[in-house]
C-alpha cells in the first residue's frame, strides 16, 4: 500500500496497519496512519491479539477486512 505525505505529496511506503506510526523524510513530518469504514467513513478501531489484527466499526456495529478499509495518513 502506498500513501502520500498530506504536507509534500511525497509517496510513503505503508506495509500495513501493524505500524500506526510514520515518518516523512521528504519534509522531516511525523504521520499517523488512519483507516476509516468503506461504508459510512467512521474510524475504525485496530484489535489485536495473539498475532491477529482486526477493524471494528462501532457505527456499522461489525468486524471490518483490513482490504476494505479506507486508509489516509495525517499529521501527528
Amino acid at each position: 500500500m502506498e500513501l502520500k505525505c498530506p504536507k509534500c505529496a511525497h509517496e510513503i511506503e505503508c506495509s500495513g496497519i501493524q505500524q500506526q506510526h510514520y515518518h516523512c523524510d521528504a519534509c522531516d513530518s511525523d504521520l499517523k496512519l488512519n483507516a476509516s469504514c468503506d461504508k459510512c467513513g467512521s474510524q475504525l478501531e485496530v484489535l489485536q491479539a495473539c498475532g491477529a489484527t482486526n477493524l471494528w466499526c462501532h457505527q456499522c456495529n461489525e468486524l471490518k477486512s483490513k482490504s476494505s478499509a479506507v486508509y489516509s495518513l495525517s499529521e501527528e
